[in-house]
């Protein structure tokens, strides 16, 4: 049976993560320091070749796109932006760590949202949809490698929730720049909504 490989790799490095400030729906750019350890890794390490390549719409990640993939058509999927933080976005732990709502927010599971922001659930309702829509576009154009560039948290939501075989969520977290292979067919997908979680991505030179 047909196989789909997906590499997903995180974006690379900016400002408010060099900083630990929460930035979700916020869009913004990578930084200097992110875009030239992207130039390292690509020194260090052998990224796919890859038939297209889907992108969250936020700059961080088609900037990273672009980087690692070049000359590869890139189509926006605008579902696998990261998690709206709502009030929380721009500020840094220590901005909230006191504040009864954030607290609250952390202590409350999958349904909690940041004020004016997005739940977990509801995050993971429509990065389902927009995988779905990936694995469909590619057994509809025969691809059979393509790349999706997205955000740490999406990847590792990703994973932990429709990923086989199942692994503690502490090592699905993808460092910036890097992921994860994932492997899916038709029939698995349509049937159990799962894929395969093949191992590290880019590779070892």
């Amino acid at each position: 049976m047909k196989g789909y490989r997906i590499s997903i790799i995180r974006h690379g490095m900016t400002d408010a993560n060099e900083n630990g400030i929460y930035i979700g729906s916020t869009d913004m750019p990578l930084s200097d320091k992110g875009c030239a350890e992207l130039a390292a890794k690509m020194d260090e390490f052998d990224y796919p070749r890859v038939h297209r390549v889907y992108s969250s719409p936020l700059k961080r990640c088609t900037e990273t796109a672009e980087i690692l993939f070049p000359d590869t058509e890139i189509v926006l999927a605008d579902d696998m932006r990261e998690l709206n933080f709502g009030e929380f976005e721009g500020k840094s732990v220590d901005e909230l760590v006191n504040r009864e709502d954030y607290k609250a927010w952390l202590g409350g599971g999958r349904d909690a949202r940041p004020p004016k922001g997005e739940s977990l659930e509801e995050m993971t309702a429509r990065t389902f949809s927009a995988l779905h829509n990936i694995i469909i576009d590619m057994m509809n154009t025969g691809y059979t490698h393509c790349a999706l560039v997205t955000h740490g948290g999406i990847i590792s939501n990703l994973l932990t929730g429709f990923g086989l075989p199942k692994y503690d969520p502490k090592y699905l977290n993808a460092p910036c720049g890097e992921g994860f292979d994932l492997m899916v067919t038709a029939q698995m997908w349509l049937n159990s909504q799962a894929f395969e979680i093949l191992g590290y991505c880019p590779y070892n030179k």
